[in-house]
């Protein structure tokens, strides 16, 4: 049986190693993707062990949480299955707009719950802050539909720190998500800390910075997707960015981990990280992410490894 881990102070236990299935469906974000790919994906995933998988409405939109529904539902085990999307983008016309009101996280609930062929979501976040809801007030609803039962735990997510202090005026807000990795280390600075003194679950996006901290990139790579617009994988910064993760390699191959391992199994010593989503598009890249569950690192290695990043 894989180790589980609570989610902060939710009920929810989860294989720490998560799937972010961003790349299952969502159509919008990466050219030429294969559903068929995606959900077999989202199948050894779910056979393999990892139980939490997190989609949003905005992959697709609305595909990736029906290719993950079709396979949930398909394993006939629901129950242990923790599942995680998000809502708060509306569409207008051909615009986009965000939307935090109670009114439209409800129907973005309800919208959620069909497409995943579902009758409860584990967690679901506000994908995105909103300029006018007040952001206890968004809470405020999404704690009535876990009170219904709908979902079982509230997350919101791309908050600013002033923006969940509000949101947790009366300490329902049970995750935090948004951007953390070995190069983007803002969050340390006051969310980390709230989240932890909270007892709030804090997932990390990009965990691996659409794959350079994974040690498979080189100084002559080309990006046709989202990737080609991310500073980090640019000109002089990416030259420095791949050299830091070189200096990676040593500790990974002393485990005989991959560079990725090392990174993933780092941020899961972090206070008020329980679980990590590494996204991935094809099934080996899930088996391989499992592997994190074996690296142990000392706490010279945990030191060193933030040493070379430095706190940015």
């Amino acid at each position: 049986m894989t180790k589980q881990t609570q989610m902060g102070k939710t009920e929810l236990f989860v294989n720490p190693i998560g799937l972010g299935t961003n790349a299952v469906g969502g159509h919008n974000l990466y050219p030429n993707l294969n559903e068929s790919v995606g959900k077999e994906l989202v199948r050894d995933a779910i056979n393999n062990g990892v139980n939490f998988l997190d989609t949003a409405f905005i992959y697709g939109p609305g595909r990736s949480e029906e290719l993950v529904g079709e396979v949930v539902k398909e394993t006939g085990n629901r129950s242990k299955i923790v599942l995680a999307t998000k809502g708060a983008h509306k569409f207008v016309g051909n615009e986009v707009v965000i939307d935090n009101s109670p009114s439209f996280l409800k129907k973005s609930v309800e919208d959620s719950l069909k497409r995943l062929q579902t009758d409860y979501i584990d967690l679901f976040y506000i994908h995105f802050p909103d300029e006018n809801t007040p952001k206890y007030e968004a809470v405020g609803a999404l704690k009535k539909l876990k009170d219904e039962g709908k979902i079982k735990a509230i997350g919101v997510s791309n908050f600013t720190i002033s923006q969940l202090k509000e949101a947790n005026q009366d300490g329902y807000v049970d995750v935090y998500q948004g951007e953390y990795n070995l190069l983007q280390r803002s969050a340390e600075k006051e969310l980390l800390p709230y989240t932890a003194e909270h007892q709030i679950s804090f997932v990390p996006y990009f965990p691996l910075a659409a794959g350079l901290l994974a040690g498979k990139y080189n100084k002559d790579m080309v990006f046709n997707d989202l990737r080609s617009k991310m500073p980090h994988l640019q000109g002089e910064e990416f030259a420095q960015n791949l050299e830091n993760v070189e200096k990676l390699r040593g500790i990974a191959q002393s485990k005989q981990a991959d560079v990725a391992h090392v990174v993933l199994a780092w941020y899961l010593t972090r206070d008020s990280i329980d679980v990590v989503i590494p996204g991935a598009k094809r099934a080996d890249q899930v088996l391989d992410n499992l592997k994190t569950l074996d690296v142990q690192l000392t706490n010279e290695e945990i030191q060193k490894i933030d040493s070379i990043f430095g706190n940015k």
